[in-house]
């Protein structure tokens, strides 16, 4: 079985289009599960009403990405769960490409990155996450022309978590404290950590470009001046959880130029970073 777990935030204006696809596959046996992280639209009105069998489950507040997956993740019930936005929609025979790959996986493959596109599907919007020498981390392809040619599996550290399938025993394996996905991020460059730590643990990652879907982008309609603070924290504290000592050394060494410059530049203007000091 697969479970979905979809996270939602005020995200009325696309969740038709999301759960519409899923329940439209004709795939069978389907566990869907949709954690709203406090919406005050009509969000989990629409969803109750017009989508009977979905189980939905309604934090007061905004937990976070990371909160939220998690408690989609505790209560999924497959063998393999996929991480799914709400501004995600699949294109038809998505679910089926994947079940036709699936059972053909060596036992060590926990993560399968997806193909996916931007809004209008003319442009790639991710082909899996790459971590560059000095640990900053990028979508593959990302704005390319949706013909583009992936350009092997061996660049990908692990998927976007925007339309992701993990295994559930690698979930399981990889779990610390602060959940399967770290809660301490709570939203951005969690799928990179747990990728990173799943890679450490021995598991490996497959490309399947076949699984297309269309992906909007900030759906849950996050500040610019939030994504670069939570970028930028979220990024120093994946290095410190996964690099050695004399490895992080290295990596602050080779990115120290552009760290510090863009720290002061976000103490002078990103009320974030403020707040947190």
């Amino acid at each position: 079985m697969i479970s979905l777990v979809v996270l939602t935030f005020n995200s009325a204006g696309h969740i038709r289009a999301c759960l519409s696809a899923v329940t439209a596959s004709g795939v069978s046996g389907l566990e869907i599960i949709v954690v709203d992280n406090g919406s005050t639209d009509t969000t989990v009105t629409i969803i109750r009403d017009e989508y009977p069998d979905v189980l939905v489950v309604p934090n007061q507040l905004n937990m976070g990405a990371s909160k939220a997956r998690n408690q989609g993740v505790a209560l999924a019930q497959g063998a393999w769960i996929m991480s799914l936005d709400s501004d995600v929609v699949l294109a038809p025979g998505f679910l089926q490409e994947f079940l036709l790959v699936e059972k053909g996986f060596q036992a060590n493959i926990g993560m399968v990155q997806t193909n996916i596109l931007d809004e209008d599907g003319g442009r790639i919007y991710s082909q899996g996450v790459q971590l560059s020498l000095w640990r900053r981390f990028h979508d593959i392809n990302r704005g390319k022309p949706a013909t583009a040619v992936h350009p092997g599996v061996r660049r990908i550290l692990g998927p976007c978590s925007a339309a992701a399938f993990y295994r559930r025993a690698m979930l399981d394996q990889v779990r610390e404290a602060t959940g399967y996905f770290d809660e301490r991020f709570f939203f951005l460059v969690e799928d990179v950590d747990l990728a990173w730590r799943a890679r450490r643990a021995g598991w490996g990652v497959a490309f399947l470009p076949e699984a297309k879907c269309r992906h909007t982008g900030n759906g849950s309609a996050t500040t610019a001046q939030r994504r670069q603070y939570l970028s930028f924290r979220n990024r120093f504290l994946m290095i410190y959880k996964n690099e050695s000592l004399w490895r992080r050394v290295g990596t602050y060494a080779l990115s120290w130029p552009y760290d510090v410059t863009r720290f002061i530049y976000m103490l002078l203007f990103n009320p974030y970073l403020r707040q947190e000091k």
